[in-house]
């Protein structure tokens, strides 16, 4: 008898111990969409797109002129962030070397100097002065052209990198362009346990460095544009005058808080081009911190259409001829 009692406890306690976990664990709260407090945080404490893309960057002529003064209060901290061994073969002379991924870990040095970025062409600079300026280096700069503005030993990178490949090409509109009509689109999808906006956009900074520098040549782009959601960041009257690829639209301004961000797809790849690919790159690291998936088309416009191009073009005029240390 008391051994059919036990059993008879058995079978009703182990049912009410397996719902009482259940129950506990559906009770554990799960990750939760912060993309809107994290748009709130950027806005009020001026990190809109806008404030990023004002006096961002800077040329080779200004830096060198700065660091050779008498006056030494105004020195920038320059940080290179080309590979070791590109760096070791030829770099300005004050210029630190680091990654793009360890870029916050080297402003900390800066001792509140402002920060400028060098690379081999301005471009994935972009992303690394977007984290800084997110993270508290507001005044950091892009190196207008990169390494290749300094000295032609360095200027590769920019001499290889113009080209028309999208001239004749079924995928280009010519002039005056026709781009697609904006429609609205869901935000982003941001997911964190923690309410703190302070703490995700870090963390969101911190996996956009992670990712490194988001480029996609032109020849991906121009032969599939439908793979992509294109954005065309230029002026309506520059579109009218030279065209636009395919498929792209024009969403510029871009801010959040005037709401045009929803006029991008985050269901997309979302690809922006400009002139350089360096515009771009300060774009594209922005929207993959706001949770997109981003892509800043390399070289812009100078690689797709460069012979027709009658401003906005790097020229060998743009080397300084400043001297290498190594």
């Amino acid at each position: 008898m008391k051994n059919l009692l036990k059993f008879v406890w058995v079978l009703i306690l182990v049912p009410l111990l397996f719902l009482s976990s259940c129950t506990d664990f559906e009770e554990i709260p799960g990750p939760q969409d912060r993309f809107g407090a994290l748009k709130t945080y950027l806005i009020d404490n001026n990190m809109d797109l806008p404030a990023i893309l004002t006096d961002w960057i800077t040329t080779a002529e200004n830096v060198y002129t700065i660091m050779t003064d008498a006056d030494v209060t105004d020195d920038y901290y320059i940080i290179d962030i080309r590979s070791e061994e590109h760096y070791n073969e030829g770099h300005i002379e004050w210029a630190v070397n680091a990654t793009l991924g360890g870029i916050l870990d080297a402003a900390q040095n800066a001792d509140g100097k402002p920060i400028i970025v060098a690379c081999y062409t301005g471009q994935g600079a972009g992303h690394a002065v977007v984290a800084l300026r997110l993270s508290g280096f507001s005044d950091a700069k892009v190196l207008k052209w990169g390494m290749s503005s300094w000295n032609e030993a360095t200027a590769a990178s920019w001499i290889n990198g113009t080209g028309d490949a999208a001239v004749g090409n079924t995928n280009w509109s010519n002039a005056p362009g026709d781009i697609q009509v904006n429609t609205a689109h869901d935000a982003p999808v941001i997911e964190y346990l923690e309410n703190d906006p302070a703490e995700i956009l870090s963390e969101q900074v911190a996996k956009m460095l992670e990712g490194g520098f988001s480029g996609v040549p032109n020849e991906s782009v121009l032969g599939t544009p439908t793979d992509y959601f294109i954005n065309n960041f230029w002026a309506t009257l520059d579109i009218e005058h030279y065209g636009n690829i395919s498929t792209a639209y024009q969403v510029n301004p871009l801010t959040l808080a005037n709401g045009e961000y929803a006029y991008l797809d985050p269901a997309g790849k979302v690809v922006t081009y400009c002139w350089t690919g360096q515009t771009s790159s300060i774009v594209t690291a922005y929207l993959t911190v706001l949770g997109y998936e981003a892509y800043s088309l390399k070289f812009g416009t100078n690689g797709m259409i460069y012979s027709n191009l009658e401003s906005h073009k790097w020229s060998v005029d743009a080397i300084m001829g400043y001297p290498l240390a190594q």
